[in-house]
């Protein structure tokens, strides 16, 4: 960012600490002591760049995490127009998992994509089996949880419980009007 661009307003947004999702394991621990479980399940959510070369990245990223011994992959669009790549771990390894979702950060990264990312999710359920995710919003370097409820309501009061439960572990975005609602999230739904 030069002189003018500071005189005009105008700034770059801070760059994604894609190492952080390696946080959530702790976090883990955290939401567990409370009665949370991990599903095994975690997403990319990613605007469409132009042309094609973000989906050879996503194939070559898909090929990277489906070569991980209990991992796989789809891809799926939402009403949003906003693309998802969804990693399913069938032994529930969070650890894994966070290692998957960050290899296909790093690529589109990587690739010049970094604009281009979202948040990224890891699902878990509580005692009653309702889906909650803990998301992670790359252009703010934090996370929040969002609790889809009937309807498209959100269960707030769980929000905030798992707020609390997880603040020590993971950084919470402290602004509630940027704990935005992902509808239709793969493993949200």
């Amino acid at each position: 960012m030069g002189f003018l661009d500071s005189i005009l307003g105008r700034s770059k947004p801070p760059q994604a600490d894609l190492d952080v999702l390696f946080s959530v394991p702790q976090a883990v621990i955290s939401l567990q002591t409370e009665g949370f479980t991990p599903t095994g399940v975690g997403s990319v959510c990613f605007r469409d760049m132009e042309g094609r070369a973000d989906d050879q990245v996503m194939a070559d990223a898909e090929k990277i995490i489906s070569s991980s011994p209990g991992s796989t992959v789809t891809r799926s669009d939402d009403r949003f127009g906003f693309h998802w790549l969804t990693v399913t771990r069938g032994d529930a390894d969070v650890s894994g998992l966070v290692t998957d979702l960050h290899a296909v950060n790093s690529s589109l990264a990587d690739a010049g994509f970094g604009s281009a990312l979202l948040c990224s999710t890891v699902v878990f359920s509580t005692p009653e089996g309702k889906p909650f995710g803990l998301v992670y919003l790359y252009k703010r370097g934090t996370f929040y949880p969002f609790a889809p409820d009937t309807g498209e309501r959100r269960d707030n009061a769980l929000e905030l419980q798992v707020r609390g439960v997880v603040a020590q572990d993971v950084p919470v975005e402290p602004d509630l009007s940027k704990w935005l609602a992902i509808w239709g999230a793969p493993g949200l739904a």
